[in-house]
């Protein structure tokens, strides 16, 4: 599937003369990123789990991945069922920037997770609990249209669970994104439709439901926002979303509005589908 960005430009012209323009961007010093959003299928016994890191960039640049001290996630609540079960899970490098670690799934379902980062000699933490999602009732491809007459029609069903406040984060795979909380819909099905440009016949998309709590709901919502075609190209990366990742190294300014990783930190279930478009 491709996407586009449209640049408008004017372009002056004159004999024997060119002038530069210079385009002044805010920046600001590389922030570590954290991407440890862990879903969870709820029906395996054992998950395995990623965390991603890196250093922030400017806007020209991709993100770096980079290499750190040690990442674990502890929970206190955990009863293990023998010694070589204990509460922490620790994570090891795979690839540059990439860590794993395999734990009973149990040990992220129940009680306060903390994830803990040590980057040269920098503490970061964040803690957070597990949040339930529920299943698709329904995905089909429909065929409605919006303005080209050429999108792709998605039309995705579920049941929202009754008597309590919930938010869902949809993934529509392509990196695209779409929140929801039902406010609208608390405890009845629900039904809406999600269009795809220039999609081709034959296309697999994989599609999941996310449970959330309303801290990562917002967090969600905001960088949709950011990353949104509406702000123009040139809406710089550096206008950061702050998440949930603290550094924590200096406990006295662990308040400090600038002291912060990016990224976001979350344990949530996952339900995933696959359709093939027609």
């Amino acid at each position: 599937m491709q996407k586009y960005i449209y640049l408008f430009a004017i372009i002056f012209s004159f004999i024997g003369c060119e002038d530069v323009i210079e385009v002044d961007l805010d920046t600001e010093p590389p922030r570590l990123t954290v991407d440890a959003i862990i879903r969870l299928d709820t029906s395996k016994s054992i998950t395995t789990a990623t965390i991603k890191v890196g250093l922030s960039s400017s806007f020209f640049e991709q993100n770096q991945a980079v290499q750190v001290d040690e990442i674990f996630i502890e929970n206190l609540d955990y009863q293990g069922t023998d010694p070589l079960d204990p509460n922490i899970v620790v994570f090891n490098e795979i690839e540059l920037g990439v860590y794993q670690s395999s734990k009973n799934t149990d040990f992220f379902t129940s009680g306060a997770l903390t994830l803990t980062i040590n980057y040269k000699e920098e503490l970061y933490s964040a803690s957070t609990r597990f949040v339930p999602a529920v299943p698709f009732d329904s995905i089909i491809q429909g065929d409605g249209v919006l303005f080209s007459g050429e999108e792709t029609e998605i039309i995705v069903s579920f049941t929202d669970t009754p008597n309590q406040a919930d938010f869902y984060i949809f993934d529509f795979d392509f990196n695209e994104y779409l929140v929801s909380e039902d406010e609208f819909y608390p405890g009845q099905r629900f039904e809406f439709s999600y269009f795809y440009d220039d999609i081709e016949t034959g296309t697999t998309l994989n599609i999941s439901i996310l449970g959330a709590d309303e801290t990562f709901y917002s967090y969600m919502d905001q960088l949709i926002v950011q990353s949104g075609a509406s702000q123009g190209p040139f809406q710089t990366p550096v206008g950061t979303v702050r998440g949930n990742i603290t550094n924590i190294t200096d406990v006295a300014n662990v308040e400090r509005a600038d002291n912060f990783a990016l990224g976001y930190f979350a344990v949530v279930q996952e339900y995933k589908e696959r359709i093939t478009i027609e």
